[in-house]
């Protein structure tokens, strides 16, 4: 909280952007051991800077956390937005030192909600 308080202050949350994120959640049950195993169905990111809406929970998951409820993300639409946030449009089509056009991105959109 430190970090995103200092950006603010300094006036540097235009530029920097905070990014926090797992390649997992956690499954809904504990296991045998105690634990909670890998769970791809369900996961967190946390964005803070750049101009964005902040303070919002984008998407939710069931009751048990098991599935995606409301407004499911991708990781694609994540990406999308680490791009724009870049200046990199995600929608481009580069060209590959053959010649060929190649998607940054097969799919996916920056996240509206923080625009």
């Amino acid at each position: 909280m430190s970090l995103i308080e200092d950006l603010h202050e300094r006036g540097l949350n235009r530029n920097v952007l905070v990014v926090v994120w797992g390649e997992f959640g956690r499954t809904p049950k504990i296991n045998a051991n105690a634990g909670r195993d890998h769970w791809g169905n369900v996961q967190s990111v946390l964005l803070a800077g750049e101009n964005y809406r902040h303070g919002q929970v984008i998407g939710s998951s069931n009751a048990r956390a098991e599935v995606p409820k409301d407004r499911p993300l991708w990781p694609y639409d994540v990406v999308a937005t680490i791009y724009d946030h870049l200046g990199i449009d995600p929608h481009q089509t580069p060209l590959t030192p053959s010649d060929r056009t190649v998607p940054l991105l097969a799919k996916g959109e920056v996240i509206r909600e923080l625009l």
